[in-house]
């Protein structure tokens, strides 16, 4: 809207014909109104009609105007309905002070909000995300409100339109004129009846003759000035000093939860539950400026995927049948990465994705934050932490880089070909004098990465070819000795087949560190683009900026996949090289969650850790269960003792013990002995079980930690399964859990929850 006073209909109609200024620069001076300078738009109710002049003295009214205090909003858009939410105090202050010193500078102010997460540009009036692409939305300075009679929250007023209501409010309050009606351009018409009661009446498309209030023509919305006379809960804002990073990756598909979500809007939300948590769990830290905040980011992989770069959907799309289309473009957004990651050419770009945005937002977080100097930890939902877990597992330090990359025991034979030999075959000879100058023979080139080769300034496609072929020769000659190295820990046992005497012995004499496949049907084909140690898909696995502190996978199908690979046992001294801990959570009732310690400690059966609830206690009814487990073994105790009380009976006073009386007795001691076996294994396995180590994957700690279901959600476990596989981001469990682990090992102990 237009602020000129000449437009028709204008608030300016409205407004009584007096000079405002004088007016405000004397308010203590009687003002003579004449009745004939009252606008025909001013209500005849108004108080000003009981005489024709009127002596206003601004001492005897009302309190004097006071200027509106603004409070800054920024629209959300979800689901095609916009909302608009306050941003914190901290926030607000500071877009304000922005707006009053921008108006001397020529350029943009840019003021970054929300935990730096993003940056507002005060003129343009837009808000703009940093770590990841979002379109702008809309920033305005709010000062009047309004709320329709079917509305659930106040919606704020466009800011030209707040600055009109402002001015007749100040008027009103000024004269002490109320009851004014104020027509707007658009339509619509406001009344100010007093500063407590203030409608707006919308204006109707065909209005009758006979109609002449507004109160006929349509329902009134509600008018409110100031944030302070709205219901509307206002953050007071994030601790500015982070404490940890955490990057968060999604699993299959663009929703990560049922209410197809993206996953910068889950992790929005396990953000908010973990300020919640430090506010009521670690209390007495934060107010002693002990700790700050976690901070965690959205790592994107699927739009990569299916964007305009790979062209994979138009591929897909190409080859499926125009049937049940809903169904098949489900199956192909969201089912096929499972299959896409499976492929060594879709893998690459799957993994090169995941990498790149984690380096790229760990060099921006730096950047902006120049002051962290925190650890940082990666988490992974579902097929998500499996990428992780195969890309930490191929992560390289200086002690490791070598002793991972060739199988020990065995220089690399590559068929006998010298170094300038084959260079001659690649046509790559005039790259020779390199190499030699570095003194690389073939053994120590295929030790090389494409970083190593790129720095003696090698061209990209001469390093792809020489890259390449060092490869398929490795895997060629891995084939024909039945041998191929893995991870150190990750490796499957060497069959054991029966030779001509019937003895069981190893399929080779080569050192265990190697692993040996058997004699398969497929022998003969030659998978060059496939590590058959343990079924992973070979690529050029990139390498993280930084050694994450901790691994955390939500419903994680990685022991499965590990399993169908063909590792049927994790070395327990095995860790990943850069990462020193790990946590598997999951729901219980988490179709697409499997167990890890299995796969480490095979010669006890162990129960996973019980994430224990936020609040500080078990569920209601896993505490019954407990309850009603407690009480038959105390029933069984009882039955012994009564038993055994009956076997006590002197045998002098009994006649002679017949074979049916004997059979009786053996029944007793029988009885007996099943109610001590029950106790004595209950007590011993919880006597044993703490003293488990389960491995150095997690540090000697345990790994695999089970969520507690909702009480619902144990009437039928099948409804739910689903929603349990996408509960982790709002679980309050689950990030009371990471928070616990990280700030352990800052040295901050967590607090007794108050609730």
């Amino acid at each position: 809207m237009s602020h000129g006073s000449s437009e028709e209909g204008g608030l300016s109609q409205a407004a009584p014909n007096v000079n405002t200024q004088e007016l405000l620069d004397n308010p203590t001076q009687p003002v003579a109104t004449p009745r004939d300078q009252v606008p025909p738009t001013v209500d005849e109710a108004s108080p000003s009609s009981t005489s024709s002049f009127e002596m206003i003295d601004m001492e005897s009214g009302p309190s004097p105007y006071r200027e509106v205090q603004p409070h800054w909003f920024f629209c959300r858009l979800a689901d095609d309905n916009a909302s608009w939410v306050p941003f914190s105090r901290k926030d607000s202050d500071k877009l304000e002070n922005a707006s009053y010193t921008g108006k001397e500078q020529e350029g943009e102010v840019v003021i970054a909000v929300e935990g730096e997460r993003y940056d507002v540009r005060v003129k343009e009036r837009k808000r703009y995300a940093v770590y990841w692409q979002q379109g702008p939305t809309e920033v305005r300075r709010c000062t009047w409100f309004y709320k329709g009679d079917k509305d659930t929250r106040f919606m704020p007023y466009p800011e030209d339109f707040s600055q009109r209501l402002e001015e007749a409010f100040m008027i009103a309050v000024t004269l002490n004129e109320w009851k004014r009606k104020l027509e707007f351009p658009t339509g619509e018409t406001v009344i100010l009846h007093n500063p407590k009661l203030m409608m707006q009446y919308q204006p109707i498309g065909l209005q009758d003759e006979w109609v002449s209030s507004p109160s006929e023509q349509t329902r009134p919305r509600t008018v409110k000035r100031g944030v302070n006379n709205i219901s509307v809960e206002i953050p007071d804002g994030e601790p500015e000093k982070v404490d940890h990073l955490v990057f968060m990756v999604h699993g299959i598909g663009p929703a990560c939860d049922l209410r197809f979500r993206s996953i910068i809007q889950c992790v929005n939300d396990f953000r908010s539950a973990s300020l919640s948590l430090l506010t009521s769990h670690y209390k007495r830290a934060e107010q002693d400026g002990q700790i700050g905040r976690v901070e965690f980011l959205p790592v994107n992989w699927h739009s990569a995927l299916h964007g305009d770069a790979t062209g994979v959907d138009e591929d897909i799309q190409r080859i499926t049948l125009p049937s049940i289309s809903r169904l098949r473009h489900f199956t192909n957004d969201t089912l096929l990465d499972l299959f896409f990651y499976n492929s060594p050419t879709y893998c690459q770009t799957i993994v090169d994705t995941v990498a790149s945005e984690i380096n790229m937002l760990h060099t921006l977080f730096k950047k902006r934050h120049s002051d962290f100097n925190g650890a940082v930890s990666v988490v992974g939902h579902s097929l998500g932490s499996l990428i992780l877990f195969d890309l930490l597992t191929n992560q390289r330090n200086g002690s490791r880089k070598a002793r991972e990359a060739v199988p020990s025991g065995e220089p690399l034979d590559l068929n006998c070909d010298t170094l300038q030999q084959t260079l001659s075959r690649l046509g790559l000879q005039q790259y020779l004098d390199t190499l030699q100058a570095e003194n690389l023979d073939l053994e120590s080139l295929a030790l090389c990465q494409d970083g190593d080769l790129k720095d003696l300034g090698i061209p990209l496609g001469p390093r792809k070819k020489i890259l390449d072929y060092v490869r398929k020769k490795c895997l060629s000659q891995a084939f024909k000795t039945r041998a191929v190295h893995l991870p150190e820990g990750l490796q499957v046992p060497p069959q054991m087949t029966s030779n001509s005497d019937g003895n069981e012995s190893s399929g080779s004499t080569m050192q265990q560190s190697q692993f040996h496949r058997a004699q398969s049907v497929t022998s003969a084909v030659d998978y060059e683009y496939f590590d058959v140690g343990i079924g992973q898909v070979s690529i050029d696995y990139p390498q993280l900026a930084f050694h994450p502190q901790t691994f955390f996978a939500f419903g994680s199908p990685i022991g499965m996949f590990l399993t169908v690979r063909g590792l049927k046992h994790i070395d327990p001294n095995y860790s990943f090289p850069t990462c020193k801990s790990f946590y598997n959570i999951y729901h219980p009732y988490d179709p697409v969650a499997y167990r890890l310690e299995p796969m480490i400690v095979t010669e006890v059966d162990l129960e996973p850790m019980l994430i224990p609830h936020h609040k500080g206690r078990k569920r209601m009814h896993l505490e019954l269960k407990d309850s009603f487990t407690r009480m038959s073994m105390d029933v069984l105790g009882s039955l012994r003792t009564a038993w055994q009380s009956f076997s006590r009976i002197p045998v002098a006073a009994l006649p002679p013990v017949d074979e049916g009386d004997a059979a009786r007795e053996g029944d007793l001691h029988e009885i007996q002995g099943v109610c001590d076996e029950a106790e004595s294994s209950g007590s011993a396995e919880q006597a044993e079980q703490p003293e488990i180590n389960v491995g150095m994957l997690n540090g000697g700690r345990r790994i695999d930690y089970v969520l507690q279901e909702k009480p619902i959600e144990s009437f039928n476990e099948y409804l739910f399964a689903i929603q349990s596989h996408l509960c982790y981001w709002e679980s309050e469990d689950t990030a009371l859990l990471l928070l616990k682990e990280i700030y352990d090992k800052l040295g901050v102990a967590m607090e007794q929850s108050q609730q």
